[in-house]
């Protein structure tokens, strides 16, 4: 059976105003913190790498909707939204918060159908869900799977060495740092359902396995033990 092509509902306009509204209340939430938010010091805190951060999500879970059949355009519009409220919101409220914000942009700011919005927005709320993913609909599903990869690979190996910098650590913990993202890496590749975002995960594991054998091959005297590190 052929995976169904569900017809777009928004328009590259439409979803172009959607982008330039989400950063413009990234940037917004940081200038409002006079005394920089939380843990605002570490740049994936800050408005620029939250924006990098959805754009990625919106890309990966876009290209898995596709594949997997799932509707692509509620897909998208809700990875958009869904840390839209990550800065100015407790960590434990932010996809509700989220949620609240996408539908007043939604039924204000376009003609969009109320089952589009409360699509988006069921997605948006459940984005941060830690159960079974095949318990979810397919777009929310998508949606929690591209978040997970955007921490798996070369960007999360990325993230990790730059917070070295930022806690004084040299090179030579580097082989370290990179076995956290591998250890976290393939915990997270666990929770996955779809065959599209599995094969997704194990290419990017795949690069960081070989980061990790470079960097031992080439630093001596590089021990590698295993912590718990939060990346989200």
């Amino acid at each position: 059976m052929g995976v169904e092509i569900k017809e777009g509902r928004v328009t590259d306009e439409e979803f172009a105003d959607m982008k330039q509204f989400v950063y413009d209340y990234l940037a917004a939430s940081v200038e409002n913190e006079e005394e920089g938010g939380r843990m605002r010091w570490y740049p994936w805190h800050s408005a620029e790498y939250r924006y990098n951060h959805i754009l990625n999500v919106v890309e990966l879970s876009g290209k898995i909707a596709e594949r997997e059949g799932a509707d692509v355009d509620v897909t998208k519009v809700a990875a958009l939204f869904h840390d839209i409220a990550k800065l100015d919101a407790d960590q434990d409220v932010h996809a509700e918060e989220g949620a609240r914000v996408a539908r007043e942009y939604l039924e204000t700011r376009g003609s969009f159908p109320t089952s589009f919005v409360d699509e988006v927005c069921r997605s948006i709320e459940l984005h941060s869900y830690q159960d079974e993913l095949g318990d979810l609909p397919m777009e929310t599903q998508c949606l929690i799977e591209a978040d997970i990869l955007d921490k798996v690979g070369a960007n999360g190996t990325a993230l990790m060495l730059l917070r070295m910098g930022y806690e004084a650590r040299t090179h030579m913990d580097s082989a370290e740092m990179v076995e956290r993202v591998l250890d976290r890496g393939e915990d997270a590749v666990e929770r996955i359902e779809s065959d599209t975002a599995e094969s997704i995960a194990h290419q990017r594991l795949k690069r960081v396995k070989w980061f990790r054998e470079w960097l031992q091959g080439e630093v001596a005297e590089m021990d590698v033990e295993e912590h718990d590190v939060d990346l989200r």
